[in-house]
């Protein structure tokens, strides 16, 4: 929580006791509700008109927050988040093949959009209120600059949930979370085996469930070796590709069924970790 949470004198306190005016201020940032400049102290009170999540009239630097007050505070933000009705439109022709604001090329036919406090590559589940159609989009893009306007999606995007002849709609959006940790194709979130070794652990790990084509890249706090792959037709295929802690092994399956990697330290203790892999088709 470090830049949201810090002392007077800049530095992170973890051991310190949170406040109930550190923890909603927390709270309200982590969701995005407002651009930053927006999401400071001395606009807290503003914060709490616009999302009433706690009912209390004293003073909130005062009162110390326990593990179920700020439980309480976390499903009560979201779901009013849920219920939030925002207007969206599209962008297409004018600005296909040009930057975004993080460095990719806009496609309008990608299933993408654009939100101005949303980090990069955040999943959300956007819903038409007028017809109930829903589409999943990655936030790739800044905007919109227009007042009033909550979300720009691509033009593909907009055209699943609504025609373009509306230009505008209303719609509900529900944040899955970062497009690596959601399964973007059952909006599952995913699991990953991290443990080689007790001492040996990788950065994210092996997926349980993964698509055919999608890449995974596996790093570790230490050396591990990758010594083979099992394909789901019984293949097996040896590799030996010994990885260390500034690199990265690469996968990429190419057929449905489970994997099996076989994968061990330098010194020579091995371990299994399985891995079903589905067709994802996306309409």
């Amino acid at each position: 929580m470090r830049g949201i949470l810090d002392g007077d004198a800049g530095y992170f306190e973890p051991q310190g006791r949170m406040m109930m005016d550190d923890a909603i201020l927390w709270l309200m940032r982590s969701r995005n509700v407002a651009e930053l400049s927006r999401m400071q102290m001395n606009n807290l009170l503003g914060l709490l008109k616009r999302y009433p999540i706690i009912d209390y009239d004293g003073d909130l630097g005062a009162l110390q927050v326990t593990r179920d007050a700020l439980i309480s505070l976390i499903q009560t933000l979201d779901k009013m988040l849920l219920k939030e009705v925002h207007e969206v439109s599209f962008y297409a022709d004018d600005f296909h093949g040009e930057g975004t604001a993080f460095g990719e090329t806009f496609d309008m036919h990608a299933i993408t959009a654009a939100h101005r406090t949303f980090p990069v590559n955040t999943m959300v589940e956007v819903t038409n209120i007028e017809n109930g159609k829903k589409v999943t989009v990655r936030i790739n893009d800044r905007g919109p600059y227009v007042d009033g306007r909550d979300m720009d999606l691509s033009a593909a995007a907009f055209e699943k949930i609504a025609d373009h002849s509306q230009g505008v709609i209303q719609a509900t959006f529900r944040r899955l979370g970062d497009e690596q940790l959601i399964d973007t194709c059952t909006q599952a979130v995913r699991r990953f085996q991290k443990r080689i070794t007790r001492d040996v652990r990788f950065h994210r790990g092996v997926p349980n469930t993964w698509n055919v084509g999608e890449k995974i890249s596996l790093g570790a706090n230490r050396w591990f070796v990758v010594r083979g792959v099992t394909y789901p037709d019984g293949t097996f295929v040896r590799m030996q590709d010994f990885v260390g802690p500034k690199e990265r092994f690469h996968f990429t399956p190419s057929q449905e069924g489970e994997y099996l990697f076989n994968i061990g330290t330098i010194d020579g203790r091995m371990r299994d970790m399985r891995m079903e892999v589905h067709s994802c088709l996306m309409e």
